[in-house]
């Protein structure tokens, strides 16, 4: 799963705090002394968990991977991308075949990329023994399904037409083709360096190959700090401006608030309402809307429970998603209207998450809740029900669990435990279904409601949950397979299967974030995208 991230408010700042803020506003205007030299000290919410493109999952790693390497393409905006490592591409009329033009460049240890680099990168990803988490974006390459039943690696699309072209065949025309080639999953990999470490690849920076504008460095696989090195190697060096980006991992707001004021910093993600209060006048705050659905996920094969409808929904009416995003987050996020994130996708002027809103999923009605909530445990002889909530063990995230079991345990006879930890744990855990109740994120790679939605297909192995629903998988398979080129049907089939889930109660969604953030007045450059790595740093400079 792509972890969002998550800027849960800390209630009630002490006013040292405050204080520190209001005295620093305006006089921290420029970078750090170590930034006046080409580095950046950026905040990080979590640590990385992989740097296997085949393997990373989480929003953290994505983005290191994106800063350290680059795909076929780049992102360039709003649903547009720009050439990467390829110069050039075309279409076939058909939309079924993609000619890549590869450009001359190398990895960072010197030796030449090539396109057999990304063909064994994608074979790679597809490999079932791989088990890649989001093997699922390769699925419209041609020979996939035959490869997960173990097929020759050969049999799948993608194919080197000498050293610098690379030619992928699709089943069916896909209009987000181009954006999925940006992601991870379809990078480049050298297989000598996979090889080389065997099962330790990308476990630390000192067992990867990348061919990015930075390289990966200080990350042992566990630390809490790590450096973007400009990498001498990549194509378009002369245009990195950067020498280090040095990642800290902040999980108090008040440290990362010193840090800050004292220049060991240069950008901060704030939390709460009062910290983005005492930076509004200030020319550092950027107020940036962000795709990243927050939701939880509920294990009904760990608790019985929760395959009652009647408990799911209660669960979800007891919490007060206004409360949430006005009084403990306070920094513009939006209560979550289902779990499709609002303004990803629209269709003749109307939001899909206007089109597919079931009220009842995501409303609060604490009297409503505690009937059904009654009810529920009548149907299943239940008197008390005991369930933990799984998250990361930040300051931040603890404030939002606290917040969350202080609403459920309106409902009698529910005990809700709070189980936080480091977000590596957490990550794995998540994926291997080890918990009862998860908070988690979703930020989309593609700006299309397929994006959240084919998590929840039952086969898919991000649907860590195990939610299943055959009529929704009709659904939304159809949107991708017969309805793929009618865009009115394939709406109206997302639309469909976002209500089935709704009104089933699948998931909880919480809240969709934003991302409040202070950086130096003179850095320069970086580009922001609400999908996707989150910040681009390779045209970022000091200005």
């Amino acid at each position: 799963m792509a972890t969002s991230l998550k800027k849960i408010s800390k209630i009630g700042l002490t006013a040292a705090i405050a204080a520190l803020v209001l005295a620093g506003c305006g006089n921290n205007k420029g970078a750090s002394d170590s930034s006046s030299k080409k580095t950046l000290n950026w905040m990080s919410p979590a640590s990385i968990a992989s740097l296997d493109p085949s393997k990373a999952v989480d929003q953290v790693s994505d983005q290191t991977l994106y800063n350290s390497n680059q795909g076929l393409l780049v992102l360039a905006g709003e649903n547009k991308v720009a050439p990467g490592i390829a110069k050039s591409y075309s279409v076939s009329k058909d939309g079924k075949t993609y000619t890549f033009n590869l450009r001359h460049s190398k990895w960072n240890n010197g030796k030449p990329l090539t396109a057999q680099d990304f063909v064994y990168g994608v074979q790679r990803s597809a490999n079932p023994k791989t088990a890649s988490q989001m093997g699922y974006y390769l699925g419209n390459i041609q020979g996939y399904d035959q490869v997960q039943k173990n097929a020759k690696l050969s049999t799948l699309g993608v194919k080197a037409e000498g050293k610098y072209k690379l030619v992928v065949h699709l089943v069916k025309p896909q209009v987000y083709f181009k954006t999925l080639v940006t992601l991870p999953i379809f990078y480049a990999q050298s297989e000598a360096a996979v090889k080389k470490y065997g099962s330790s690849y990308g476990t630390s920076s000192k067992k990867i190959v990348s061919n990015g504008p930075f390289t990966v460095t200080n990350w042992s696989g566990s630390n809490d700090k790590w450096t973007l090195k400009k990498n001498p190697y990549y194509w378009d060096a002369n245009a990195t401006k950067l020498n280090n980006i040095n990642y800290h991992v902040v999980k108090d707001p008040q440290t990362g608030l010193n840090q800050y004021q004292t220049g060991k910093l240069d950008e901060l993600q704030l939390s709460g309402k009062q910290q983005v209060k005492n930076f509004k006048n200030s020319n550092q705050l950027i107020k940036r809307s962000t795709l990243s659905m927050n939701y939880l996920s509920l294990n009904q094969k760990k608790v019985p429970a929760l395959k009652n409808w009647k408990i799911r929904r209660a669960l979800s009416l007891a919490i007060d998603r206004n409360q949430l995003v006005n009084d403990l987050l306070g920094n513009g996020s939006l209560p979550a209207k289902g779990f499709v994130q609002q303004h990803l996708a629209s269709r003749n002027g109307q939001d899909f998450a206007d089109a597919a809103y079931v009220p009842d999923a995501v409303s609060y009605n604490l009297k409503k809740a505690k009937q059904l909530w009654s009810e529920g445990l009548k149907e299943t002889g239940l008197k008390q029900v005991n369930v933990s909530i799984l998250n990361s063990d930040d300051d931040t995230n603890k404030q939002l669990n606290e917040f969350l079991q202080s609403q459920l345990q309106k409902l009698p006879g529910l005990k809700v435990s709070n189980q936080l930890l480091p977000h590596t744990t957490v990550t794995g855990l998540t994926l291997k279904s080890q918990y009862q109740i998860s908070v988690s994120g979703w930020n989309p790679s593609i700006t299309d409601p397929i994006s959240p939605l084919q998590t929840k297909l039952s086969n898919n192995p991000i649907n860590t949950s195990k939610w299943n629903n055959r009529q929704y998988d009709e659904l939304v398979n159809r949107s991708k397979d017969q309805d793929a080129n009618d865009p009115a049907k394939r709406w109206d089939d997302l639309v469909k299967a976002e209500k089935i889930m709704m009104n089933d109660q699948a998931v909880i969604p919480l809240y969709q974030s934003s991302l409040p953030e202070v950086i130096k007045s003179n850095i320069k450059g970086i580009q922001y995208f609400p999908n996707g790595p989150i910040w681009d740093f390779s045209k970022a400079y000091v200005d």
